[in-house]
């Protein structure tokens, strides 16, 4: 009987973050692609493997400098990660020298640039603002009201979003409503959940419960998500500054996109051990 293959080396990966939403990425160019759900669950675990927010995994691409997957922590798969798209963007610079880059997500080629010492700004695209699109289960009236208690509005930004406005963030548990929110019936794909706090038309506090996580410290796509929606409700300008529970960002919805600008961070480069992979 074939005695199943044991891994005899390890697999690179790079450890990075925006605004403490944290990434393992895996650049499957000069690594082996092991990645499935089992594999994804066992490396995000905080205790027992490297632990992250969303793990991303670089291919080989021939419409754009990389093609990306994204994986959340349950071991389901993402089409789009903001905070992500910086930390890929950072890295195709740092490898081309380049002044712009490009990557398909699963949904679309997104571009960014280097604006900063730190700060990278990424075209995340169109909003999706039609019910087939975000998806929902079915049409509704009005997407800035949605029958839910709380009246939320739904927006698409590669992935679904439902945006609460609220008076007072420190009123809201989020980890009490948002695994039920997540699993709504309304969004068939579930849904990354967000609560804001309008400040001003320029200026609003924002936190997120991640589809297929918890509670994050950011969310890139659920930043453009809270913009769009408070914008077109009519309480927010088209450019706002968005805290995060991990830091700022800046939303710009313009003709060709919605533009995120933020930090990307390089935390440290690491190997899965050969004896990891090998009990998985």
């Amino acid at each position: 009987m074939d005695m199943p293959q044991k891994n005899t080396a390890g697999l690179p990966f790079r450890k990075m973050h925006g605004l403490g939403n944290d990434f393992v990425v895996i650049d499957t160019r000069h690594a082996p692609d092991v990645m499935s759900t089992k594999t994804a669950k066992a490396i995000a675990n905080r205790y027992f493997g490297v632990g992250f927010d969303q793990l991303v995994i670089l291919r080989e691409s021939t419409r754009a400098d990389l093609d990306v997957e994204f994986w959340n922590s349950d071991g389901s798969r993402a089409d789009a990660c903001g905070n992500a798209s910086r930390c890929i963007t950072r890295l195709i610079l740092e490898e081309t020298g380049g002044d712009s880059a490009t990557f398909f997500t699963g949904h679309e080629v997104l571009t960014g640039k280097r604006i900063g010492d730190d700060l990278f700004s990424v075209n995340m695209g169109q909003p999706q603002l039609t019910w087939n699109q975000i998806p929902l289960a079915h049409d509704v009236d009005d997407l800035n009201a949605l029958p839910i208690e709380g009246t939320p509005g739904a927006c698409g930004m590669g992935n679904p979003h439902m945006v609460f406005v609220v008076d007072d963030m420190d009123a809201v548990d989020l980890r009490a409503v948002g695994p039920d929110l997540e699993h709504h019936a309304l969004y068939p794909e579930r849904t990354n959940v967000e609560f804001i706090q309008i400040r001003a038309r320029d200026d609003i506090r924002m936190r997120v419960w991640e589809r297929g996580g918890e509670i994050t410290l950011a969310c890139g796509s659920g930043a453009c998500a809270a913009a769009v929606v408070a914008h077109r409700k009519g309480l927010a300008d088209k450019k706002v500054k968005m805290q995060l529970d991990g830091g700022w960002l800046e939303i710009d919805w313009r003709d060709d996109g919605v533009w995120m600008t933020g930090p990307a961070a390089h935390v440290f480069d690491g190997t899965l051990s050969a004896e990891f992979l090998d009990a998985i």
